[in-house]
């Protein structure tokens, strides 16, 4: 009888894992029976806009967690698909840092050329994971459409819902009495909201960096962030201030634990998310940091409690889909027996030692190398096409140090494909002047 494998998701993990299986079977493997279970009615995962926030049109919790304008604050060049490259899908080099709908075009246009869309199971919820009596899980699905529940037998499943769609939300003193708006990052849809606004950001993750970036960019007021440990750090605008964490609101002056205080027009947290996975039993459900070495993941893709069941992308992240692609080529050949995995012991103790070495890492560039290395290191145990991760390296390491030149101008450079050999030209207009993030308005020479 012919494996069955689930994969929860259709974003880039989900989507990389599709086209681990169909690649293998253009080489003339025979391959397991694939289901991808997608809440959304299209693929893509957050690159998959909506205006929706909340809850879906189906009342589950709204996935999507991109917003408008956003660019690629990194280089392109870190991510890129070492099948598929950029220069493959537009016909021509483009700059290093897209707006969301060209990376979004350039996700799709891999798997729509490799024909996975069938595979997918659209509006489709997952609702339960069991492991099952006898070995592989019970899985029970709703689709949303139809508004049926469904359940069947898989001998393997692999997580691919991402960690950034579920958001941490702390409370302050005041917030329930604060006369402006909250919200968190996650349902930030419009920089426009805010302009001529004061906003208070919380948090100096790169969310926070570059939600407050769009809002200067389109017209906000003044940005004043807050912050539990160290600033940031930049050579921020004139109407950008950093400030240390944030004691109580009190009507609409926000008052820090410094003794300052600042009359602000709305509150938006960029405090993080959460590893959530309420669709599985304690047994099956992954606890971690969000760190470059995730708990309980052998190779940071095996659950070790339950070894037929597989996580991508779980990891804090530099790379990202070229990542995904090493660890769902990774995760295919463990399920196909390519790859014969170790016993117990020595599965945990990938973990303790993945573990130990990251923090080892002294700085930003440390990180880089590390997950490097990592990515690297998966690639050479599969037929996942190589590629020169020493340069993909190379344009993180560039790009931190344009950032810190300029903040505001980090986008207006050019990096080198580790892919190709070849330097992304200069976009046609400076980041903060081109106000419209349009495919077709990027692509124009």
């Amino acid at each position: 009888m012919t494996k069955r494998v689930a994969i929860i998701g259709a974003g880039p993990s989900g989507l990389a894992q599709l086209r681990a299986f169909q690649s293998a079977k253009d080489k003339g493997a025979d391959i397991p029976e694939v289901v991808c279970f997608e809440k959304q009615s299209d693929w893509g995962g957050l690159w998959n806009y909506t205006w929706r926030t909340g809850v879906d049109e189906y009342g589950n919790q709204c996935h999507g967690s991109m917003y408008r304008y956003l660019w690629s604050n990194g280089p392109k060049e870190g991510l890129e698909f070492a099948d598929y490259t950029f220069e493959e899908h537009f016909g021509k080099a483009i700059a290093s840092f897209p707006p969301r709908a060209v990376l979004f075009d350039y996700i799709k246009g891999r798997v729509e050329k490799a024909g996975v869309r069938d595979m997918i199971r659209f509006s489709t919820i997952v609702r339960d994971v069991r492991a099952a009596d006898g070995g592989g899980f019970s899985v029970t699905t709703r689709d949303e459409v139809a508004d049926v529940d469904a359940s069947e037998h898989f001998d393997h499943v692999i997580v691919a819902t991402g960690h950034f769609s579920v958001p941490n939300v702390p409370e302050y003193p005041g917030f329930d009495q604060f006369n402006g708006r909250i919200l968190h990052a996650h349902d930030f849809r419009d920089a426009r909201e805010f302009a001529d606004k004061d906003i208070l950001i919380l948090g100096t993750s790169y969310s926070a960096e570059d939600i407050g970036s769009q809002c200067w960019k389109y017209g906000a007021k003044s940005i004043t962030v807050a912050h539990r440990t160290a600033p940031m750090g930049f050579d921020w605008p004139d109407n950008w201030k950093e400030v240390p964490k944030l004691d109580r609101v009190e009507g609409r002056t926000a008052h820090f634990i410094d003794g300052t205080s600042k009359d602000v027009d709305a509150i938006i947290l960029c405090t993080g998310y959460k590893h959530h996975f309420p669709f599985l039993p304690d047994d099956l459900r992954l606890k971690t940091a969000n760190r470059l070495a995730a708990a309980d993941l052998y190779k940071g893709v095996v659950w070790n409690n339950n070894p037929d069941m597989f996580y991508l992308g779980m990891q804090d992240q530099w790379y990202t889909f070229n990542m995904f692609d090493a660890q769902a080529w990774w995760a295919r050949d463990a399920i196909m027996g390519r790859i014969k995995l170790p016993d117990a012991a020595t599965m945990k103790q990938d973990v303790v030692d993945r573990v130990a070495a990251e923090d080892a890492i002294e700085d930003d560039y440390g990180a880089v190398a590390y997950q490097g290395a990592y990515t690297l290191e998966l690639i050479e145990e599969t037929d996942y096409p190589s590629f020169n991760v020493e340069a993909a390296n190379q344009a993180f390491y560039e790009w931190k140090k344009h950032k810190k030149k300029g903040i505001m101008e980090f986008r207006n450079y050019g990096h080198t494909s580790p892919m190709t050999g070849t330097k992304a030209p200069a976009h046609h207009t400076a980041w903060k002047d081109a106000l419209d993030d349009s495919l077709e308005s990027y692509l124009e020479v």
